[in-house]
C-alpha cells in the first residue's frame, strides 16, 4: 500500500524499495542497476580513482540496503540515496586526512587572482570540467562539489565538515582560482 509522498515514487520503484525492505535479492539486484550508473558519477567527483570511486559506491548502497527502512517516501528516493553516497565519500576523506600529514592550502595559491566574471566551470562541458575537479586540492575539491554540484549552503557546509563558514567561503574561492589556473595552463580558456 503506498503511504503519504509516495507521489513521488514511480510504482516500479515503490515495489522495488518495498522488496529491498523485505530482504529480497532480486529487488537489491534492480535497484542498484537501475541507481549505481547516476551514483557513480557522484562518487567520482569525490574519489581520487575510479577504484576508490567503486569503492565508495558499494559501501553506499551496503547502507542504502541496511537502511532502507529509514526512507520515508517524502521525497525522490534516488535524492536519499545520493545523500548516502556523498556521506560515504566524505567519511572517507575525513579518515584519508586523519591519516595525511597537516598541508598548508596556501601553497596551491601563490596569490589571489579575481574570478572572471562567468565561472570557469560554466564555461566547460561536464566531462572537462569534472577532470579539472579530479584535480582539485582534496578540501578545496570537497567544499567545491559540496556547493556546487550537491547545491548545499556554506552554513550547511560547514556544520557537516566541522568548519567555519567563513572557511568554506574561503576554500570555494580558492577552488574557483585554482580551477582557473589549470584552466590558462591546459590553454582551454583563452585569454
Amino acid at each position: 500500500m503506498p503511504g503519504k509522498g509516495t507521489a513521488f515514487l514511480k510504482e516500479t520503484e515503490y515495489d522495488l524499495i518495498r522488496g529491498c525492505m523485505a530482504g529480497d535479492r532480486h529487488s537489491q539486484s534492480a535497484l542498484y542497476a537501475r541507481l549505481a550508473p547516476v551514483m557513480m558519477g557522484v562518487c567520482l567527483r569525490y574519489a581520487k580513482s575510479r577504484e576508490e570511486a567503486e569503492e565508495v559506491l558499494q559501501e553506499g548502497f551496503v547502507k542504502v540496503f541496511t537502511c532502507i527502512h529509514q526512507y520515508k517516501s517524502e521525497g525522490p528516493f534516488a535524492g536519499w540515496v545520493r545523500k548516502i553516497m556523498v556521506n560515504c565519500a566524505l567519511q572517507r576523506i575525513r579518515s584519508q586526512m586523519r591519516q595525511a600529514p597537516v598541508v598548508s592550502l596556501s601553497e596551491y595559491t601563490t596569490s589571489r587572482e579575481p574570478v572572471v566574471e562567468g565561472s570557469a566551470e560554466s564555461q566547460l562541458s561536464s566531462k572537462e570540467l569534472m577532470k579539472l575537479v579530479m584535480a582539485l586540492p582534496p578540501a578545496y575539491k570537497m567544499i567545491f562539489n559540496l556547493y556546487v554540484f550537491e547545491g548545499y549552503k556554506h552554513g550547511e557546509i560547514a556544520a557537516m565538515l566541522g568548519i567555519s563558514e567563513g572557511t568554506s567561503k574561503s576554500n570555494l574561492s580558492d577552488a574557483r582560482v585554482f580551477l582557473q589556473k589549470l584552466l590558462k595552463k591546459n590553454k582551454i580558456l583563452a585569454r
